[in-house]
Protein backbone atom coordinates (compact mmCIF):
# COMPACT_ATOMS: atom_id res chain seq x y z
CA UNK A 1 0.00 0.00 0.00
CA UNK A 2 2.48 2.73 0.72
CA UNK A 3 3.93 1.75 -2.68
CA UNK A 4 1.30 2.17 -4.84
CA UNK A 5 0.54 5.73 -2.96
CA UNK A 6 3.23 7.46 -4.49
CA UNK A 7 2.52 6.52 -8.00
CA UNK A 8 -1.47 7.75 -7.50
CA UNK A 9 -0.30 11.05 -6.60
CA UNK A 10 2.02 10.96 -9.42
CA UNK A 11 -0.96 10.42 -12.31
CA UNK A 12 -3.01 12.80 -10.50
CA UNK A 13 -0.30 15.71 -11.02
CA UNK A 14 0.48 14.51 -14.45
CA UNK A 15 -3.55 15.00 -15.16
CA UNK A 16 -3.57 18.11 -13.39
CA UNK A 17 -0.60 19.58 -15.17
CA UNK A 18 -1.78 18.72 -18.77
CA UNK A 19 -5.29 19.67 -18.15
CA UNK A 20 -3.40 23.05 -16.91
CA UNK A 21 -1.46 23.66 -20.30
CA UNK A 22 -5.07 23.33 -22.43
CA UNK A 23 -6.56 25.76 -20.67
CA UNK A 24 -3.20 28.10 -21.19
CA UNK A 25 -3.50 27.60 -25.20
CA UNK A 26 -7.06 28.07 -25.48
CA UNK A 27 -6.12 31.19 -23.26
CA UNK A 28 -3.53 32.04 -25.40
CA UNK A 29 -5.68 31.72 -28.92
CA UNK A 30 -8.56 33.75 -27.66
CA UNK A 31 -5.92 36.51 -26.71
CA UNK A 32 -4.17 36.31 -30.06
CA UNK A 33 -7.48 36.33 -31.71
CA UNK A 34 -8.31 39.44 -29.55
CA UNK A 35 -5.32 41.24 -30.69
CA UNK A 36 -5.85 40.48 -34.24
CA UNK A 37 -9.30 42.08 -34.00
CA UNK A 38 -8.17 45.20 -32.16
CA UNK A 39 -5.15 45.88 -34.37
CA UNK A 40 -7.96 45.85 -37.59
CA UNK A 41 -10.65 48.00 -35.90
CA UNK A 42 -7.44 50.35 -35.29
CA UNK A 43 -6.79 49.98 -39.16
CA UNK A 44 -10.37 50.89 -39.91
CA UNK A 45 -10.46 53.42 -37.56
CA UNK A 46 -7.18 55.17 -39.49
CA UNK A 47 -8.75 54.78 -42.81
CA UNK A 48 -11.97 55.97 -41.83
CA UNK A 49 -9.83 59.42 -40.11
CA UNK A 50 -8.02 59.99 -43.69
CA UNK A 51 -10.96 59.41 -45.46
CA UNK A 52 -12.77 62.07 -43.75
CA UNK A 53 -10.14 65.08 -44.21
CA UNK A 54 -11.19 66.24 -47.62
CA UNK A 55 -14.67 66.70 -45.44
CA UNK A 56 -13.12 68.48 -42.91
CA UNK A 57 -10.92 70.65 -45.65
CA UNK A 58 -14.31 72.07 -47.48
CA UNK A 59 -16.21 72.22 -44.26
CA UNK A 60 -13.03 74.51 -42.50
CA UNK A 61 -13.17 76.64 -46.12
CA UNK A 62 -17.05 77.54 -45.69
CA UNK A 63 -16.48 77.98 -41.61
CA UNK A 64 -13.94 80.36 -43.00
CA UNK A 65 -14.47 82.09 -45.79
CA UNK A 66 -16.23 86.07 -45.59
CA UNK A 67 -20.06 86.25 -45.47
CA UNK A 68 -20.89 87.39 -49.55
CA UNK A 69 -22.17 90.76 -49.23
CA UNK A 70 -25.41 91.30 -52.03
CA UNK A 71 -26.24 94.98 -51.00
CA UNK A 72 -22.97 96.18 -52.52
CA UNK A 73 -23.88 94.83 -55.98
CA UNK A 74 -24.61 96.90 -58.81
CA UNK A 75 -28.82 97.23 -60.34
CA UNK A 76 -29.71 99.04 -63.93
CA UNK A 77 -33.12 99.10 -64.77
CA UNK A 78 -33.82 98.68 -68.49
CA UNK A 79 -37.45 100.30 -70.24
CA UNK A 80 -38.40 99.15 -73.79
CA UNK A 81 -41.76 99.67 -75.38
CA UNK A 82 -43.66 96.81 -77.09
CA UNK A 83 -45.88 97.26 -80.03
CA UNK A 84 -48.81 95.02 -78.92
CA UNK A 85 -51.05 93.53 -81.83
CA UNK A 86 -53.77 94.85 -83.55
CA UNK A 87 -56.69 94.12 -81.10
CA UNK A 88 -59.81 95.04 -83.82
CA UNK A 89 -62.15 92.06 -84.00
CA UNK A 90 -62.04 90.25 -86.88
CA UNK A 91 -64.54 91.38 -89.49
CA UNK A 92 -67.53 88.91 -90.32
CA UNK A 93 -66.16 87.77 -93.23
CA UNK A 94 -63.18 87.15 -92.08
CA UNK A 95 -64.90 85.25 -89.26
CA UNK A 96 -67.21 83.29 -92.33
CA UNK A 97 -64.01 81.96 -93.78
CA UNK A 98 -62.21 80.99 -90.82
CA UNK A 99 -64.97 78.67 -89.93
CA UNK A 100 -64.91 77.11 -93.54
CA UNK A 101 -64.12 73.21 -94.11
CA UNK A 102 -62.92 71.41 -96.92
CA UNK A 103 -64.18 67.63 -97.14
CA UNK A 104 -62.73 65.51 -100.12
CA UNK A 105 -64.16 61.68 -100.76
CA UNK A 106 -64.53 58.95 -102.98
CA UNK A 107 -67.52 56.98 -104.05
CA UNK A 108 -68.26 53.82 -102.78
CA UNK A 109 -70.16 51.35 -104.30
CA UNK A 110 -73.53 51.43 -102.65
CA UNK A 111 -73.36 55.10 -102.49
CA UNK A 112 -76.43 57.36 -103.13
CA UNK A 113 -76.32 60.97 -103.43
CA UNK A 114 -77.48 61.63 -100.17
CA UNK A 115 -74.83 59.45 -98.48
CA UNK A 116 -72.01 61.10 -100.24
CA UNK A 117 -73.76 64.65 -99.00
CA UNK A 118 -74.09 63.69 -95.81
CA UNK A 119 -70.39 62.65 -95.56
CA UNK A 120 -69.48 65.88 -97.20
CA UNK A 121 -71.39 67.37 -94.34
CA UNK A 122 -73.78 69.39 -96.77
CA UNK A 123 -76.73 69.85 -94.77
CA UNK A 124 -78.57 73.13 -96.41
CA UNK A 125 -81.44 72.37 -97.72
CA UNK A 126 -81.45 74.47 -101.11
CA UNK A 127 -77.65 72.81 -101.95
CA UNK A 128 -79.49 69.39 -102.16
CA UNK A 129 -82.34 70.75 -103.85
CA UNK A 130 -80.29 72.56 -106.25
CA UNK A 131 -77.87 69.75 -106.69
CA UNK A 132 -80.92 67.52 -107.49
CA UNK A 133 -82.34 69.79 -109.89
CA UNK A 134 -79.73 71.74 -111.73
CA UNK A 135 -79.72 70.71 -115.40
CA UNK A 136 -75.61 69.95 -115.08
CA UNK A 137 -75.29 69.60 -110.90
CA UNK A 138 -78.01 66.80 -111.83
CA UNK A 139 -75.71 64.99 -113.86
CA UNK A 140 -73.70 64.41 -110.33
CA UNK A 141 -76.40 61.76 -109.03
CA UNK A 142 -76.23 60.26 -111.99
CA UNK A 143 -72.64 59.27 -112.23
CA UNK A 144 -71.47 58.14 -108.76
CA UNK A 145 -69.19 55.46 -110.29
CA UNK A 146 -66.98 53.62 -107.23
CA UNK A 147 -63.58 55.44 -107.07
CA UNK A 148 -64.65 58.79 -108.82
CA UNK A 149 -63.35 61.88 -106.50
CA UNK A 150 -65.40 64.49 -104.89
CA UNK A 151 -65.03 67.69 -102.32
CA UNK A 152 -66.79 70.27 -101.10
CA UNK A 153 -65.94 73.27 -99.06
CA UNK A 154 -68.90 74.41 -96.20
CA UNK A 155 -69.15 76.71 -93.18
CA UNK A 156 -69.64 75.09 -89.37
CA UNK A 157 -73.35 75.07 -90.01
CA UNK A 158 -73.17 72.42 -92.93
CA UNK A 159 -73.86 74.89 -95.44
CA UNK A 160 -72.51 74.13 -99.13
CA UNK A 161 -69.88 77.22 -100.32
CA UNK A 162 -68.60 74.58 -103.19
CA UNK A 163 -68.00 71.71 -104.87
CA UNK A 164 -66.34 69.88 -107.19
CA UNK A 165 -67.25 66.43 -108.64
CA UNK A 166 -64.69 64.17 -111.12
CA UNK A 167 -66.98 62.44 -114.34
CA UNK A 168 -64.03 61.45 -116.07
CA UNK A 169 -60.83 61.64 -115.83
CA UNK A 170 -60.14 65.23 -116.66
CA UNK A 171 -64.09 66.62 -117.09
CA UNK A 172 -65.40 67.86 -113.51
CA UNK A 173 -68.96 69.37 -112.68
CA UNK A 174 -68.42 73.00 -110.69
CA UNK A 175 -71.35 73.93 -108.16
CA UNK A 176 -70.41 77.73 -106.34
CA UNK A 177 -72.30 79.84 -104.21
CA UNK A 178 -73.03 82.95 -105.49
CA UNK A 179 -74.87 86.36 -104.21
CA UNK A 180 -78.11 84.74 -106.32
CA UNK A 181 -77.44 81.24 -105.50
CA UNK A 182 -75.72 78.55 -106.35
CA UNK A 183 -74.70 77.72 -109.79
CA UNK A 184 -73.48 74.39 -111.76
CA UNK A 185 -70.94 74.50 -114.98
CA UNK A 186 -68.99 71.73 -116.32
CA UNK A 187 -65.04 72.62 -116.41
CA UNK A 188 -62.25 70.41 -118.08
CA UNK A 189 -58.71 70.17 -116.19
CA UNK A 190 -55.30 70.40 -117.84
CA UNK A 191 -53.67 67.35 -117.44
CA UNK A 192 -50.01 67.22 -117.00
CA UNK A 193 -49.00 64.25 -118.97
CA UNK A 194 -45.64 62.16 -117.54
CA UNK A 195 -43.85 59.18 -118.25
CA UNK A 196 -44.24 56.38 -115.33
CA UNK A 197 -41.23 54.02 -115.01
CA UNK A 198 -42.17 50.54 -114.01
CA UNK A 199 -40.69 47.11 -113.57
CA UNK A 200 -42.33 43.48 -112.86
CA UNK A 201 -40.80 40.12 -111.92
CA UNK A 202 -42.52 37.09 -113.45
CA UNK A 203 -43.03 34.45 -109.95
CA UNK A 204 -46.13 32.75 -111.86
CA UNK A 205 -48.25 34.87 -114.70
CA UNK A 206 -48.08 38.11 -116.32
CA UNK A 207 -50.91 39.51 -114.56
CA UNK A 208 -50.12 38.52 -110.74
CA UNK A 209 -46.29 40.58 -112.00
CA UNK A 210 -48.08 43.46 -112.90
CA UNK A 211 -50.68 43.32 -109.93
CA UNK A 212 -47.80 43.67 -107.58
CA UNK A 213 -46.10 46.28 -108.94
CA UNK A 214 -48.88 48.22 -109.53
CA UNK A 215 -49.10 47.90 -113.15
CA UNK A 216 -52.80 48.55 -114.16
CA UNK A 217 -54.15 46.33 -116.35
CA UNK A 218 -54.90 48.06 -119.44
CA UNK A 219 -50.78 48.55 -119.82
CA UNK A 220 -50.30 44.36 -118.87
CA UNK A 221 -53.23 43.72 -122.21
CA UNK A 222 -51.07 46.00 -124.33
CA UNK A 223 -47.53 44.51 -123.34
CA UNK A 224 -49.57 41.22 -124.09
CA UNK A 225 -50.24 42.29 -127.28
CA UNK A 226 -47.54 43.67 -128.38
CA UNK A 227 -44.95 40.83 -127.43
CA UNK A 228 -47.74 38.26 -128.53
CA UNK A 229 -46.02 36.91 -131.80
CA UNK A 230 -42.81 36.48 -129.88
CA UNK A 231 -43.94 34.88 -126.15
CA UNK A 232 -47.07 32.74 -125.80
CA UNK A 233 -47.70 34.46 -121.79
CA UNK A 234 -49.45 31.09 -121.01
CA UNK A 235 -46.91 28.66 -121.81
CA UNK A 236 -43.36 30.61 -122.26
CA UNK A 237 -43.30 32.50 -119.36
CA UNK A 238 -40.04 31.12 -116.28
CA UNK A 239 -40.04 32.18 -112.85
CA UNK A 240 -37.18 35.01 -113.16
CA UNK A 241 -38.60 36.42 -116.40
CA UNK A 242 -38.80 40.54 -116.05
CA UNK A 243 -40.55 43.11 -117.29
CA UNK A 244 -39.59 46.92 -117.82
CA UNK A 245 -41.84 49.20 -118.82
CA UNK A 246 -42.68 53.05 -119.83
CA UNK A 247 -46.28 54.24 -120.18
CA UNK A 248 -48.37 57.36 -119.77
CA UNK A 249 -49.70 59.21 -116.80
CA UNK A 250 -51.96 61.91 -116.53
CA UNK A 251 -52.06 63.66 -113.28
CA UNK A 252 -54.18 66.21 -111.87
CA UNK A 253 -52.22 68.76 -109.22
CA UNK A 254 -50.00 66.08 -108.58
CA UNK A 255 -52.41 63.16 -108.23
CA UNK A 256 -52.44 60.39 -110.94
CA UNK A 257 -56.08 60.35 -112.62
CA UNK A 258 -55.47 57.75 -115.72
CA UNK A 259 -52.98 55.71 -117.46
CA UNK A 260 -52.52 56.19 -121.67
CA UNK A 261 -50.64 54.36 -123.93
CA UNK A 262 -47.28 52.28 -123.73
CA UNK A 263 -44.22 54.44 -124.77
CA UNK A 264 -41.53 52.10 -124.58
CA UNK A 265 -41.92 48.19 -122.91
CA UNK A 266 -39.21 45.42 -122.67
CA UNK A 267 -39.43 41.78 -121.51
CA UNK A 268 -36.47 39.44 -120.84
CA UNK A 269 -37.97 35.62 -121.75
CA UNK A 270 -35.59 32.55 -120.93
CA UNK A 271 -32.79 35.47 -121.12
CA UNK A 272 -33.57 36.70 -124.45
CA UNK A 273 -34.51 40.74 -124.38
CA UNK A 274 -37.61 41.93 -126.43
CA UNK A 275 -37.95 45.47 -127.02
CA UNK A 276 -40.78 47.72 -128.07
CA UNK A 277 -40.92 51.68 -128.99
CA UNK A 278 -43.85 52.85 -129.83
CA UNK A 279 -45.05 55.59 -132.27
CA UNK A 280 -48.13 57.19 -133.14
CA UNK A 281 -49.08 57.42 -136.62
CA UNK A 282 -50.90 59.87 -138.49
CA UNK A 283 -53.89 59.46 -137.04
CA UNK A 284 -52.11 59.85 -133.92
CA UNK A 285 -52.61 55.89 -133.35
CA UNK A 286 -49.88 54.16 -131.18
CA UNK A 287 -48.14 52.22 -133.04
CA UNK A 288 -45.39 49.26 -132.00
CA UNK A 289 -41.53 48.61 -133.44
CA UNK A 290 -38.43 47.57 -132.60
CA UNK A 291 -35.90 49.82 -131.96
CA UNK A 292 -34.43 49.44 -135.35
CA UNK A 293 -38.35 50.21 -136.94
CA UNK A 294 -39.15 46.88 -137.82
CA UNK A 295 -43.08 46.84 -137.41
CA UNK A 296 -44.39 44.45 -134.20
CA UNK A 297 -47.91 44.90 -135.73
CA UNK A 298 -48.85 41.42 -137.57
CA UNK A 299 -51.67 41.41 -139.82
CA UNK A 300 -53.52 38.68 -138.52
CA UNK A 301 -53.73 38.52 -134.68
CA UNK A 302 -52.24 34.82 -132.93
CA UNK A 303 -55.00 34.50 -131.38
CA UNK A 304 -58.15 36.42 -131.48
CA UNK A 305 -58.73 36.31 -127.81
CA UNK A 306 -56.71 38.26 -124.80
CA UNK A 307 -55.95 35.67 -122.78
CA UNK A 308 -56.69 31.80 -123.05
CA UNK A 309 -55.29 28.38 -123.03
CA UNK A 310 -55.41 26.07 -126.39
CA UNK A 311 -57.41 22.80 -124.88
CA UNK A 312 -57.57 21.26 -128.47
CA UNK A 313 -55.47 21.44 -130.96
CA UNK A 314 -55.13 21.78 -135.02
CA UNK A 315 -55.34 17.38 -136.14
CA UNK A 316 -56.08 15.59 -138.80
CA UNK A 317 -57.51 12.28 -136.66
CA UNK A 318 -58.62 13.84 -133.25
CA UNK A 319 -61.48 11.63 -130.96
CA UNK A 320 -64.34 13.65 -130.98
CA UNK A 321 -65.04 13.96 -127.33
CA UNK A 322 -69.10 14.21 -128.47
CA UNK A 323 -69.27 11.64 -131.51
CA UNK A 324 -67.06 9.65 -129.96
CA UNK A 325 -65.37 9.06 -132.85
CA UNK A 326 -62.26 10.08 -135.30
CA UNK A 327 -62.67 13.26 -137.00
CA UNK A 328 -59.68 16.05 -138.08
CA UNK A 329 -60.29 18.85 -136.17
CA UNK A 330 -59.28 21.63 -138.39
CA UNK A 331 -59.05 24.79 -136.10
CA UNK A 332 -57.95 25.05 -132.44
CA UNK A 333 -60.20 25.14 -129.30
CA UNK A 334 -59.53 27.86 -126.76
CA UNK A 335 -60.84 27.26 -123.27
CA UNK A 336 -62.05 30.93 -121.88
CA UNK A 337 -65.29 31.71 -119.60
CA UNK A 338 -68.65 32.60 -120.87
CA UNK A 339 -68.88 35.80 -121.93
CA UNK A 340 -64.81 36.25 -122.98
CA UNK A 341 -64.10 39.07 -125.66
CA UNK A 342 -63.56 37.86 -128.94
CA UNK A 343 -61.31 40.09 -131.38
CA UNK A 344 -61.28 40.35 -135.30
CA UNK A 345 -57.77 38.87 -136.14
CA UNK A 346 -57.58 41.06 -138.99
CA UNK A 347 -59.40 43.62 -141.06
CA UNK A 348 -62.24 42.07 -142.63
CA UNK A 349 -65.29 41.99 -144.16
CA UNK A 350 -68.32 39.64 -142.39
CA UNK A 351 -69.39 36.79 -144.60
CA UNK A 352 -71.51 34.78 -142.22
CA UNK A 353 -73.28 35.30 -138.86
CA UNK A 354 -75.62 33.15 -137.61
CA UNK A 355 -75.98 29.57 -136.25
CA UNK A 356 -74.64 26.67 -137.91
CA UNK A 357 -74.81 22.82 -136.99
CA UNK A 358 -72.18 21.55 -134.30
CA UNK A 359 -70.62 25.08 -134.58
CA UNK A 360 -73.59 26.76 -132.94
CA UNK A 361 -73.12 30.35 -133.20
CA UNK A 362 -70.61 30.82 -136.05
CA UNK A 363 -69.33 34.22 -137.50
CA UNK A 364 -66.99 33.58 -140.86
CA UNK A 365 -64.67 36.79 -141.82
CA UNK A 366 -63.05 37.04 -144.93
CA UNK A 367 -59.49 38.87 -145.20
CA UNK A 368 -57.43 39.90 -148.10
CA UNK A 369 -55.02 38.07 -150.21
CA UNK A 370 -57.17 35.00 -150.09
CA UNK A 371 -57.42 34.14 -146.07
CA UNK A 372 -60.71 33.72 -144.10
CA UNK A 373 -61.15 32.94 -140.56
CA UNK A 374 -63.95 30.89 -138.98
CA UNK A 375 -65.51 31.78 -135.03
CA UNK A 376 -67.25 29.16 -133.78
CA UNK A 377 -69.73 28.13 -130.60
CA UNK A 378 -70.41 31.60 -129.67
CA UNK A 379 -72.69 32.65 -127.02
CA UNK A 380 -73.38 35.79 -128.71
CA UNK A 381 -72.69 38.10 -131.21
CA UNK A 382 -71.59 41.98 -131.16
CA UNK A 383 -74.49 43.98 -131.02
CA UNK A 384 -75.41 45.04 -135.20
CA UNK A 385 -73.21 43.04 -136.40
CA UNK A 386 -74.26 41.63 -139.31
CA UNK A 387 -73.16 40.16 -143.04
CA UNK A 388 -71.26 42.80 -145.40
CA UNK A 389 -70.29 44.52 -142.48
CA UNK A 390 -66.59 45.81 -142.07
CA UNK A 391 -64.77 45.00 -139.30
CA UNK A 392 -61.11 46.25 -138.06
CA UNK A 393 -58.43 44.30 -136.14
CA UNK A 394 -59.25 44.20 -132.90
CA UNK A 395 -63.01 45.05 -133.31
CA UNK A 396 -65.26 42.94 -131.00
CA UNK A 397 -67.51 40.52 -133.17
CA UNK A 398 -68.45 37.93 -130.40
CA UNK A 399 -68.27 36.60 -127.36
CA UNK A 400 -67.47 33.18 -126.19
CA UNK A 401 -69.66 30.27 -124.89
CA UNK A 402 -70.98 26.62 -126.07
CA UNK A 403 -73.81 26.93 -128.31
CA UNK A 404 -73.52 23.93 -131.18
CA UNK A 405 -71.50 20.12 -130.20
CA UNK A 406 -69.28 21.80 -127.31
CA UNK A 407 -68.49 19.94 -123.70
CA UNK A 408 -67.21 23.28 -121.87
CA UNK A 409 -67.22 27.00 -123.09
CA UNK A 410 -64.61 27.92 -125.37
CA UNK A 411 -63.65 29.39 -128.83
CA UNK A 412 -63.47 27.29 -132.22
CA UNK A 413 -61.10 28.96 -134.54
CA UNK A 414 -60.45 27.74 -138.01
CA UNK A 415 -57.72 30.02 -140.41
CA UNK A 416 -57.70 29.21 -144.06
CA UNK A 417 -55.87 30.21 -147.46
CA UNK A 418 -57.57 29.98 -150.26
CA UNK A 419 -59.89 27.60 -148.77
CA UNK A 420 -57.49 25.03 -147.36
CA UNK A 421 -57.28 24.73 -143.26
CA UNK A 422 -54.20 25.63 -141.79
CA UNK A 423 -53.07 25.44 -138.33
CA UNK A 424 -53.98 28.96 -136.73
CA UNK A 425 -50.90 28.53 -133.76
CA UNK A 426 -47.84 27.82 -136.12
CA UNK A 427 -49.21 29.39 -139.72
CA UNK A 428 -46.68 32.15 -140.49
CA UNK A 429 -48.23 35.30 -140.26
CA UNK A 430 -46.95 38.26 -142.39
CA UNK A 431 -45.87 41.48 -140.94
CA UNK A 432 -47.26 44.79 -141.55
CA UNK A 433 -44.73 47.46 -143.40
CA UNK A 434 -42.00 48.98 -141.35
CA UNK A 435 -42.05 52.63 -140.42
CA UNK A 436 -41.81 55.07 -143.69
CA UNK A 437 -38.92 56.84 -144.26
CA UNK A 438 -39.57 60.12 -143.74
CA UNK A 439 -40.58 59.74 -139.87
CA UNK A 440 -37.82 57.72 -139.82
CA UNK A 441 -35.32 60.18 -138.39
CA UNK A 442 -38.31 61.13 -135.64
CA UNK A 443 -38.57 57.69 -134.96
CA UNK A 444 -34.74 56.87 -134.18
CA UNK A 445 -34.36 59.72 -131.80
CA UNK A 446 -37.35 58.57 -129.71
CA UNK A 447 -36.02 55.16 -129.95
CA UNK A 448 -32.62 56.12 -128.73
CA UNK A 449 -33.82 57.98 -125.92
CA UNK A 450 -36.83 54.84 -124.78
CA UNK A 451 -33.76 52.36 -125.52
CA UNK A 452 -31.30 54.12 -123.59
CA UNK A 453 -34.16 54.74 -120.22
CA UNK A 454 -35.15 50.88 -120.94
CA UNK A 455 -31.32 49.88 -120.35
CA UNK A 456 -31.08 52.69 -116.98
CA UNK A 457 -34.54 50.87 -115.58
CA UNK A 458 -32.97 47.40 -115.83
CA UNK A 459 -29.43 48.15 -114.70
CA UNK A 460 -31.24 49.84 -111.66
CA UNK A 461 -33.65 46.63 -111.03
CA UNK A 462 -30.34 44.32 -111.24
CA UNK A 463 -28.55 46.51 -109.04
CA UNK A 464 -31.48 46.39 -106.14
CA UNK A 465 -31.52 42.87 -106.35
CA UNK A 466 -28.01 42.22 -105.70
Amino acid sequence: MQINEPNQNNAKTAYFAQKNSKQDAIQNNILTQNTHKAERKLKLRWILAISCLPLFGIYAAFGIAPQTSISNINTTSILEEITLPDSTPLLDADVSSAQNYWYKEHIRRDDTLSSVMLRLNIRNRDALNFIRNDSAASEIAASLRPGNQIEAQTDSDGNLIALEYQISADEFIEVKQTADGYTASKVLHQLEIRPILQSAAIKSSLFAATDSANIPDSIAIQIAEMFESDIDFHTDLRQGDHLNVIYEGSYDQGALLKTGDVLAAEFINKGKVYRAIGYRDEANKMQFYTPSGASLHKSFLRSPLEFTRVSSSFSLGRFHPVLQRLRAHKGVDLAAPTGTRIKAAADAVVSFVGIKGGYGNMIILNHAKGVSTVYGHLSRFAAGLSHGDKVSQGDIIGFVGMTGMATGPHLHYEFLHNGQHRDPMTAALPKAKPISGHSKAKFDEISNLMTAQLKLLGASNIAALE
